[in-house]
């Protein structure tokens, strides 16, 4: 099942899809999904991030995939949902796009055991972790204002139920820039797994229902711009719309 959430009419609403571009409220009232208000598809937790988890895009970067993994945490303001605009600050000038599969956690998770760990898995989500190079010191640990500017994150559009998704380690990822591929690659290319990262992060911390787990990027990045519509999919989860804009007036959707 997929479900997403919208804002409409002063209220939160869960939508479904439905046929030809549009979505469905609970009530039945069908919208045109391009003129909805899209939202995250949950209230997210805590956010962890993957850097460098797939061997291609670490080869990209030059560098060797990591032998433990590279977490960072994001704060809520980053996420942004589907069809939303993004803004680009107008200095910089290496901003690029990173599609992601992200895994929500449904319940309560300490010391899991990697057999056990897509027992805790609610679903799955589309995400798209932009980064501006720019702000970059350390490859290895994103600083604040490489990944946790407002709305840098969009995620969406749909919540897609675990049991949809049999293998999230063999699942298809794209990305277009103006309706040009850019990226392609493939979950089974993760250096760390999803039941690897579950266990470690247990570990560690408990997990509760609607944490986030954005695990990385294959290679492929280039830099966007403002005008730019970013289009991140993955196979069976969803298709991800975003609209880069200028920082100084992103808000005014006229611009």
């Amino acid at each position: 099942m997929k479900r997403g959430r919208i804002f409409l009419n002063g209220a939160v609403h869960e939508v479904r899809p439905a046929q030809d571009g549009h979505i469905r409220l609970a009530d039945g009232q069908l919208l045109a999904e391009d003129q909805a208000h899209w939202l995250p598809p949950i209230e997210p937790g805590t956010i962890f991030a993957l850097g460098l988890n797939y061997a291609d895009h670490a080869r990209e970067l030059a560098f060797k995939a990591p032998e433990t993994p590279l977490v960072f945490l994001k704060g809520p303001n980053a996420l942004v949902g589907h069809n939303a605009r993004t803004p680009r600050p107008a200095g910089a000038d290496y901003m690029h796009y990173e599609c992601e599969l992200a895994v929500v956690i449904g319940k309560h998770a300490k010391n899991v055991r990697q057999a056990d760990a897509y027992e805790y898995v609610a679903g799955y989500t589309v995400a798209n972790d932009y980064a501006i190079r720019d702000y970059l010191e350390n490859y290895y640990r994103p600083n604040l204002r490489v990944k946790n500017r407002d709305a840098c994150t969009p995620i969406g559009p749909w919540l897609v139920d675990a049991a949809d998704i049999p293998d999230p380690m063999n699942l298809r990822l794209c990305t277009s820039v103006n309706g040009k591929i850019t990226q392609e690659g493939t979950t089974r290319d993760m250096v760390f797994s999803i039941p690897w990262l579950i266990e470690y992060l247990s570990a560690i911390m408990t997990l509760s229902p609607g944490d986030l787990i954005l695990t990385g990027t294959p290679e492929g990045l280039t830099n966007v711009v403002a005008g730019d519509v970013v289009v991140t999919e993955i196979e069976n989860v969803g298709r991800l719309v975003n609209h880069l804009a200028d920082d100084r007036n992103y808000l005014n959707p006229a611009l």
